[in-house]
């Protein structure tokens, strides 16, 4: 995962696309959800961008020796969902308002969170000739202008043309798939005779923390009473992470610029796919069931 056209350029450009298309599914309306229902948003919330670092944090000590794919697996847990985790949230038939507005909520507090926690995680493994410190502001600004500066533009589409908004989502789901596949595989391809030595590295603490987070969704949506749609909702949203983002802030030469520090998103990233899948496959009929129950007592 060496600099390249493809990771200077194209990977944030990607981002950015990812988000716009995003943002040309919000509205206005999906942020007011997170008052009509703050129970379910706290928990997610909370679950999310306090509970996950943590567990990255505690993770990163135990498994890795290697500063950088300690800082690297913590970087994952701190990029929250996407446009990847609402696709896979309505797959599953999980809430989706529920889903949509944690992720938007999410993508305006990770342009604080990440700079923050990252400069701790930096702090306490780069030190001495590795040390490196993230400017707060300029990362804010880099982060703000490929999440939040997209989603932004995409709202004002869906309002202005919300007819153009919707032929296009599909083309956009289909669009943000493709980009990601693309990132994932170019630098697969590029770093295939590495690929089992990552694995070794960085798989076994990355699925730990994906199946960690996917739990902690589940667990603490049933202790706080939610329904199963949004427990599922929960389960995505924690454990879906952006791995684009974390992979673009990992190799921005203007942020980390560290190839090391991309391998645990990259690994986590091949691996949430598998987990998400199963949860679609044992989740989606019990969600529609439900649906289906809250539409006849509507």
């Amino acid at each position: 995962m060496e600099q390249s056209v493809v990771t200077a350029i194209f990977l944030p450009l990607a981002l950015g696309i990812i988000m716009l298309g995003m943002g040309m599914t919000l509205t206005v309306s999906d942020f007011k959800k997170v008052a009509v229902y703050p129970k379910a948003a706290i928990i997610g919330l909370v679950s999310q961008l306090i509970l996950l670092p943590l567990i990255g944090f505690g993770l990163a000590s135990l498994f890795f020796t290697i500063p950088e794919l300690a800082v690297g697996l913590i970087l994952i847990a701190l990029c929250p969902g996407g446009a990847t985790s609402n696709l896979i949230s309505h797959l599953a038939k999980a809430d989706l308002a529920l889903s949509i507005s944690l992720t938007a909520i999410s993508s305006i507090i990770t342009n604080f969170t990440i700079p923050i926690l990252l400069n701790i995680a930096l702090a306490y493994y780069m030190t001495g000739e590795k040390a490196i410190t993230l400017p707060f502001f300029k990362t804010f600004i880099q982060i703000f202008l490929v999440t939040i500066f997209p989603v932004v533009i995409g709202m004002i589409i869906k309002r202005k043309r919300p007819n153009f908004a919707l032929r296009s989502e599909k083309a956009m789901n289909i669009i943000s798939t493709v980009f990601f596949v693309l990132i994932l595989s170019a630098a697969i391809l590029k770093e295939r005779e590495n690929i089992i030595p990552y694995f070794e590295q960085a798989g076994v603490a990355a699925i730990i923390l994906n199946l960690s987070a996917l739990l902690l969704g589940f667990t603490l949506g049933k202790l706080f009473g939610l329904n199963k749609r949004q427990r599922s909702s929960i389960a995505i949203e924690t454990g879906i992470q952006n791995g684009t983002l974390a992979i673009a802030l990992a190799l921005s030469p203007a942020i980390l610029n560290n190839t090391q520090m991309a391998v645990p998103a990259a690994i986590y990233s091949l691996l949430m796919f598998v987990t998400a899948a199963v949860v679609i496959l044992v989740s989606k009929k019990q969600n529609s069931n439900e649906a289906l129950k809250e539409l006849s007592l509507s």
